[in-house]
């Protein structure tokens, strides 16, 4: 991540998120040095503790067992940074599910430090404070969308304030299981997501609607996907370390088009898209260019940046804060 500036006289010290997401576990570790924040250790590790379960609201035994593993990994790299601080923050799959709180029990025996189960409310704020380090959002009415595989948050905002944020618990891997789809999706799948979709997001039209917006903003997961494939095919580069990434419409239908016509085997194939997005990709792609039409936003961008960034934002702040008070 960039370095952003805490205070002059912030002491050193080693920060760490850990983000219990439905289909992605995430550590982020950075340092807290000469009033900047910069990271030392980023990484991902697919779990699907949604699979086979996540619309029964249950952590099935398998994804269990991957979730626990990848904590467990987590653990030894923490304690080979030595980190200072941890905060670990589960999501929508740990929120909703009936043994969320016992597999949270489980995590905490194994780093030690208690779980916080956030509500839709707090991610969206956390994925928005992410965001802010990321782009430069200015006076713009920007709509951030987060899609997950057990939530998607929207956020209306500008680099000041939220003006309004929901989460709803259509992501991608609840999608997935609850529509029986084609491969490729059909023409029929898509008009059936889409009217899902327009009722279940009532309340973000009408938001919206009372609110100009200039430009969506997609935060990390399948966005990533998007500009890997619009940078691979378009500009034959990668996004590598940028934070950003400013989208041409024409470029995003290309690709919106290229995945409802391939097949799981295509996307499989495409090193522009990472194993385990290979089927939530589609849907994600189908959600986002309902709500680019929907909402007629003119400009789509990309930021690197979501919920964990948000965290360790938000724990440098705190840490400046009670440096301040010493």
């Amino acid at each position: 991540m960039h370095s952003f500036i805490i205070h002059p006289n912030s002491t050193q010290m080693k920060l760490a998120v850990i983000d219990m997401g439905t289909n992605t576990f995430h550590l982020l570790i950075a340092e807290v040095k000469n009033g900047k924040l910069d990271e030392l250790y980023k990484e991902n590790i697919a779990v699907k503790l949604g699979e086979g379960g996540i619309n029964k609201k249950i952590i099935v035994p398998t994804a269990f067992q991957r979730g626990l593993k990848a904590i467990s990994y987590f653990d030894i790299k923490l304690k080979e940074f030595q980190v200072d601080q941890l905060k670990a923050i589960g999501t929508s799959a740990l929120r909703n599910a009936a043994n969320g709180r016992a597999f949270a029990e489980e995590v905490q025996k194994i780093i030690g430090q208690k779980i916080e189960v956030i509500d839709g409310d707090r991610e969206a704020e956390l994925i928005y404070k992410g965001v802010r380090e990321a782009v430069e959002l200015k006076s713009h009415r920007s709509l951030i969308m987060d899609i997950g595989g057990g939530s998607v948050e929207f956020i209306i905002c500008d680099e000041n304030e939220i003006f309004w944020k929901q989460s709803f618990e259509i992501g991608a891997s609840r999608l997935i299981q609850k529509f029986q789809l084609s491969d490729p999706i059909s023409k029929q799948n898509i008009k059936e997501l889409e009217d899902y979709f327009s009722q279940v997001l009532v309340p973000l039209f009408i938001a919206a609607e009372e609110t100009k917006i200039d430009q969506i903003i997609g935060s990390a997961g399948s966005f990533e996907t998007f500009t890997e494939m619009i940078c691979q095919h378009f500009h034959h580069s990668s996004l590598h370390e940028k934070t950003d990434f400013k989208f041409v419409l024409s470029e995003f239908d290309h690709i919106y088009q290229w995945l409802m016509s391939s097949t799981h085997t295509d996307r499989i194939l495409n090193t522009a898209i990472i194993a385990m997005r290979a089927d939530m990709i589609v849907v994600s792609a189908v959600l986002t260019n309902f709500v680019l039409k929907k909402i007629g936003a003119k400009h789509m961008l990309l930021s690197t940046y979501a919920l964990k960034e948000g965290v360790l934002a938000e724990m440098a702040i705190e840490r400046r804060d009670l440096v301040n008070k010493l």
